[in-house]
């Protein structure tokens, strides 16, 4: 039994010629490095060359980790925004009557009765957009929402200060009776 392990494998048929070679010269090259002093080759590396790695790295984990404080600013902007709505929305109507407004191009309504209506329109009640869907809430609650996510505020008090007039009907009485 004078055949090493490899041999004896090789002639079992349980491992390639090839796979013995290559376990061969992987020997051999570990026996080489441990002769050599056994540490690997240090590669030399011109001056400046890793200060300016190592502030491109640093500045790479600045970014990241702006970017990651962001996002979680974002998350809990929008988990305040949703708690907001939750406790102010009012309940929902199930009426014939709707109130009509424009979000992202599309006409949108909500249900309505006449109280309702008026206080959408003096500016007492606002409309939100809330998880694909739109709720009404006072003003004091739309405030506050506006102040996190102008976005999520659709009808309010101050989109209707904020539209400019048309002079060209400004002759022109909007009837009070006016639904659309």
């Amino acid at each position: 039994m004078g055949d090493s392990l490899r041999d004896q494998l090789l002639k079992a048929g349980l491992v390639t010629e090839n796979k013995v070679k290559n376990a061969n010269q992987a020997d051999e090259q570990r026996r080489r490095q441990l002769n050599s002093g056994g540490k690997p080759r240090a590669t030399i590396v011109p001056p400046g060359a890793a200060q300016h790695a190592r502030a491109q790295k640093a500045a790479r984990d600045q970014e990241l980790n702006r970017r990651q404080q962001e996002k979680a600013q974002r998350r809990a902007l929008r988990a305040q925004v949703e708690q907001l709505v939750e406790q102010a929305r009012l309940p929902r109507l199930q009426s014939d009557n709707y109130y009509s407004f424009v979000d992202g191009g599309k006409v949108c309504r909500v249900a309505v009765d006449a109280q309702r209506r008026k206080e959408i329109c003096e500016g007492k009640l606002a409309i939100v957009r809330y998880k694909g869907f739109h709720e009404v809430v006072p003003a004091e609650a739309a405030q506050r929402i506006r102040e996190r996510d102008e976005n999520a505020l659709i009808v309010g008090d101050e989109d209707k200060k904020a539209a400019p007039e048309d002079n060209a009907y400004k002759d022109f009485v909007v009837p009070d009776d006016l639904t659309w």
